[in-house]
């Protein structure tokens, strides 16, 4: 299965992904694999041969990677020619099976080619299983230089084809290794067994167009290439790619220069000029890559890249290395950009599981906290990685001290910070906070009105009542002119909070739940009190659900049912304003205790109400059915609130059109605040302070009944 591996490389794998910096090793999986019958003699020549179709240039799920993956083949470099062949990217030398003599990108498709070495048990099971007609598949190991990350609903063009985003694009790699492996990505591999080695007089042997297909046109079958759909300058390559592989020619270099080893006089008889030429062809094209790969010597792969594969002079690549070195403003110092603040957030987030962690980050954040802190950051963690952003050269966190003070005092590095711990510790704390005051019940939230203030006065508010009513214009158009009345509700917001702390002790026992556990908890302290407060003042309603407001219903008969609500429905109805005509408000909404939820429950959705009670007569329909939303709290028969009853209940009105209840809020901001607290911090640790502004008082009496369910 394809993977991202962690492991330990007899050649280089830092993986570079966004200008990161860990080891790991990318796995992609391949077409085809391909061995070649042995010759009979037992010389080195007898060493049995494989061809691989070794990656297609598509998208790769990979494990430890969030979104697909595709390599840019023109972004790849090989290195050096010989690369190992491994089984199931096992770095042991009983798991080597061969190695490569010739690595190609032919129509999008990386192809390599090489010799059968290996000795080993696991390898001898590989040739086995091969000869048994087992098709095996292949996987390169790469390293990824450069990700380029495709956003969701965007597209670009890689290796010849239009890949969709979300997905990983890899524009810089460095081709490590190839493994032999049982299952590959695509599900159309295919493996197949070439024909022995070529017996006749020349690399092309054979004659095509008289019906004998040469080894060459055998070859590119096997490869799925259509000899009729090729350019001259592809069957130049193939030719080339499919030489390489029958001729044994050393690709390694020694100083700059290639090392040629003679063909087996029993591969290619008597026509040696064809191959000689060939030779000669090669020799060249090595000593220029040669020569670039010494002027460049490692400083830019882009512009090495680039030089090998548009065929550039040494003239000309020493020119753009020289460009490509400019002097640049000097750089104070040198920071990884590539762990952000938000990527460090995103991680924090991961790490404690937050449940809506998908909707607060966009998803090539979150790819890249996937990536570099896999399984999620640690607290230690978080501080050294803002320490090493602020300047700090230590690795570890062993001198906690020097960590504390580079991680919480960036202006010690004349404002290099790309990192501000306290605002991240502010930033996770206050989502957690979210996340458990919205854990609590908030029936309160649908049954009240909501206003904004701007500071902690009492504030009054004005309904106007009166004579509002059109009066009948007289003749000469005189519009009389009416009365209007005021009704005065007043309400007033104050401050509920507590501080937390995060000291030294929490940062050396690297207590990552000190900004999420305890904020959660904090949040859902806001959620409690602020019930404690709405319900405290909502059932303290005697003398504002009354007999005087004519509000308030009693008796056996209003208990929660058809009649109880048809009851409640008139009164509610007969409500009249201070002129004694009718309000003309329609209730809304059902305010139950938890002990009438099911009655509720059917009076808003059943058709029908049967009553099974002997000698008694009633309709079986539903006079209520869908008629009030129905809204439960368990405030509201709790004992220790004075005015709870597990039988009492309310017919409300649209809050928006006549409270009975509001809730004003401190800016407009409804949900709780998690900052940093303007105290003298030191280098040992982080204070925040969480707080709610928030005021509640009952409003107009003739927005709601209340019923008191029994006699």
């Amino acid at each position: 299965m394809t993977q991202l591996q962690m492991t330990n490389s007899p050649f280089p794998l830092e993986l570079n992904i966004l200008a990161q910096s860990e080891d790991k090793l990318l796995n992609l999986q391949a077409c085809s694999v391909d061995f070649e019958a042995a010759p009979a003699d037992g010389n080195d020549a007898s060493l049995r041969r494989f061809t691989m179709t070794a990656y297609t240039g598509g998208p790769m799920q990979l494990s430890g990677w969030r979104y697909p993956v595709v390599v840019d083949l023109q972004g790849m470099q090989m290195g050096k020619q010989r690369r190992p062949i491994l089984l199931d990217h096992t770095r042991d030398v009983d798991f080597v099976v061969g190695q490569t003599d010739s690595i190609a990108v032919m129509n999008n498709t990386l192809i390599v080619a090489g010799q059968v070495m290996g000795d080993s048990a696991k390898a001898r099971q590989v040739i086995a299983l091969n000869d048994k007609g087992f098709a095996w598949q292949a996987s390169i190991g790469a390293r990824a230089d450069q990700v380029e990350f495709v956003a969701e609903g965007k597209t670009n063009i890689v290796n010849g084809q239009e890949v969709t985003g979300p997905i990983n694009v890899a524009r810089r790699s460095m081709l490590g290794e190839v493994s032999f492996v049982v299952l590959g990505a695509d599900d159309n591999t295919s493996a197949q067994i070439a024909a022995s080695q070529d017996k006749g007089n020349s690399i092309s042997g054979g004659d095509s167009q008289a019906g004998n297909p040469t080894p060459f046109d055998a070859w590119l079958e096997i490869h799925s290439f259509d000899a009729s759909n090729l350019s001259a300058s592809q069957t130049d390559s193939l030719r080339q790619m499919f030489a390489v592989a029958h001729s044994k020619i050393e690709l390694e270099t020694n100083n700059d220069v290639p090392i040629r080893e003679e063909p087996s006089p029993q591969t290619f008889p008597p026509n040696v000029d064809a191959v000689a030429n060939l030779r000669a062809s090669m020799a060249t094209e090595l000593k220029r890559i040669a020569a670039i790969r010494k002027i460049c010597n490692g400083r830019d792969a882009a512009i090495e890249a680039r030089a090998i594969a548009e065929g550039w002079d040494s003239p000309r690549t020493e020119l753009e290395m020289l460009r490509s070195q400019r002097p640049q403003a000097p750089a104070i110092q040198s920071v990884d950009r590539s762990v952000t603040g938000q990527v460090l957030e995103a991680a924090c987030m991961i790490a404690a599981r937050h449940t809506d962690v998908e909707t607060l980050y966009e998803p090539q954040t979150l790819d890249a906290a996937n990536r570099r802190f896999r399984g999620g950051i640690t607290l230690q963690e978080l501080v050294l990685e803002a320490a090493w952003a602020n300047g700090y050269t230590g690795r570890n966190f062993r001198d906690s001290r020097e960590v504390l003070r580079f991680a919480f005092a960036p202006s010690i590095q004349a404002g290099l910070s790309t990192i501000e711990v306290s605002g991240i510790l502010s930033n996770v704390a206050n989502k957690f906070l979210l996340e458990g005051f919205f854990s609590v019940e908030r029936v309160w939230r649908n049954i009240c009105a909501v206003r904004t203030v701007n500071d902690f006065k009492t504030i009054t508010s004005y309904r106007l009542v009166g004579k509002d009513q059109y009066e009948l214009v007289a003749p000469g158009g005189e519009i009389a002119s009416g009365t209007l009345g005021e009704e005065k509700y007043s309400n007033k917001a104050d401050t509920y909070g507590l501080m937390l702390a995060i000291d030294r002790r929490d940062f050396i026992n690297d207590d990552l739940g000190a900004i999420t556990t305890v904020p959660r908890k904090l949040g859902r302290g806001s959620g409690l009190k602020i019930n404690d407060v709405f319900w405290t003042i909502f059932l303290n309603n005697a003398t504002f659900f009354s007999a005087t407001n004519k509000n308030y219903i009693l008796g056996a008969n209003t208990a929660l049912g058809i009649d109880g609500l048809t009851q409640g429905e008139t009164a509610f109805m007969d409500q009249v304003d201070t002129d004694g005509k009718p309000v003309g408000i329609m209730p809304q909404v059902m305010l139950v205790p938890t002990a009438n939820s099911t009655i509720a429950a059917q009076l808003y959705k059943a058709l029908e109400m049967r009553d099974t009670t002997a000698n008694t007569k009633s309709t079986t329909s539903n006079p209520h059915q869908g008629k009030y939303r129905v809204e439960v709290s368990r405030y509201l028969g709790n004992t220790t609130y004075p005015g709870s009853s597990t039988k009492a209940w309310y017919l409300l009105a649209d809050p928006n059109d006549l409270p009975v209840i509001e809730v004003a809020f401190l800016n407009g901001q409804e949900s709780p605040t998690i900052e940093t607290a303007e105290a003298d911090f030191n280098m040992l640790g982080v204070q925040m302070r969480g707080y709610h502004d928030f005021g509640v008082a009952l409003q107009d009496p003739r927005g709601g009944l209340k019923s008191k369910g029994e006699a």
